[in-house]
């Protein structure tokens, strides 16, 4: 991988992050040229990251701005939401979520969105790049600047961070947990994506240890999101599920939302 720049207001964002994260830094670059197989490209305050090849599918960034996110944003459903009822929003309750496999949270938008304070804990630092430039458009938009105003970044191993989190006083409410999975899903996006993500970050290989410490950690439930056709994560079954077309949402209740 390799960071490079598209104007001048990318090239000092390029120069620091290249520094930041170890990176070649490229003053040209070829989406044609294959010495690198990805790219973070800093562009006017936006960085996104960029397969290369002839036929390599268009970039993936973290956006709360516009596009998917700004459609479900509008016309998702609110608290209907299934992960609204998985994460135990209702009436006036918005529990406190940490988002432990926050990818390029867009579930932790939405949780934002419907009015929880969330964490997002993601432990590659090239995806949390991406969050963090998507975070920082978001807050200088004033359409959702107060929705990004509920949404904390971290750049931790989210199973490091969560033993951290057991001597503080402060423990999350509930944890999300969407670990890596082969999905079956065959839009265009999600191939596209996954593919970026398995070059980055592979697969989950530790998701029984994450849910073991999120368990231990969270005060009220832990929910983990899956195909709806996968098995549960090893370990404790879940109290019950909620099912999708697609997904499904595995609860750990420990104690009632108040």
């Amino acid at each position: 991988m390799a960071l490079c720049y598209v104007d001048e207001a990318g090239q000092e964002d390029a120069q620091q992050l290249a520094s930041r994260l170890s990176l070649p830094l490229l003053d040209q670059y070829d989406l044609r040229d294959e010495q690198f197989s990805q790219l973070l490209i800093c562009e006017s305050g936006r960085r996104c990251l960029q397969q290369t090849g002839r036929k390599a599918p268009g970039p993936v960034l973290a956006d709360f701005v516009s596009g998917a996110v700004a459609h479900r944003r509008k016309f998702g459903g609110g608290k209907g939401q299934m992960i609204a009822k998985a994460v135990g929003i209702k009436g006036s309750v918005r529990p406190q979520v940490a988002d432990v496999t926050a990818g390029l949270g867009r579930d932790s938008f939405v949780l934002a969105t419907l009015g929880c304070e969330v964490q997002m804990v993601e432990r590659s630092p090239i995806i949390h790049a991406l969050l963090e430039s998507g975070l920082q458009q978001a807050q200088r938009d004033p359409d959702v600047a107060d929705i990004a105003a509920r949404m904390q970044l971290v750049n931790a191993d989210s199973i490091d961070w969560l033993a951290d989190q057991l001597t503080t006083e402060c423990k999350p409410q509930v944890i999300y947990v969407d670990p890596m999975f082969p999905h079956t899903d065959k839009s265009a996006l999600v191939k596209k994506e996954m593919r970026v993500f398995r070059d980055i970050v592979g697969d989950d290989q530790d998701s029984a240890t994450l849910l073991e410490r999120a368990l231990a950690l969270a005060e009220y439930r832990v929910v983990v999101k899956r195909p709806r056709k996968a098995p549960t994560i090893e370990g404790q079954a879940p109290s019950y599920q909620l099912n999708g077309k697609s997904s499904r949402y595995d609860i750990y209740t420990l104690k009632s939302l108040l």
